[in-house]
């Protein structure tokens, strides 16, 4: 289990950092420079989506998108932060997938 962001101001740090969106999320990547190399995940949703039980669905569906792929795309020293979007809840799990993985991908630092 990665550890997560729960504090309102590591959201707001985020906020500020690059982010990627695609159909049916939006990642925020921030490098924290803290020294340490774990990643730490953020998920949110908005009142968008619609009532709390929708809202906790699409952030279940983005918690087990990032616990897949986190862990291979994402990068040590980062904060990730997940937005979910109308179009989360619609979108298939293979769709999803692959929109978190095509944004870990472009938020990856180049080396």
């Amino acid at each position: 289990m990665l550890p997560r962001l729960k504090k309102r101001a590591e959201f707001l740090m985020a906020n500020k950092a690059p982010y990627q969106a695609r159909g049916g999320v939006v990642i925020q990547a921030r490098k924290r420079d803290d020294g340490t190399d774990a990643i730490r995940l953020g998920f949110t949703a908005t009142k968008k989506i619609g009532g709390a039980t929708l809202r906790n669905r699409a952030k279940r569906r983005l918690r087990e998108a990032a616990r897949l792929l986190t862990p291979e795309y994402g990068r040590a020293g980062h904060d990730y932060v997940f937005i979910a979007r109308a179009t989360t809840l619609e979108r298939d799990w293979q769709g999803l997938l692959d929109d978190v993985k095509r944004a870990l991908i472009r938020l990856s630092p180049k080396d």
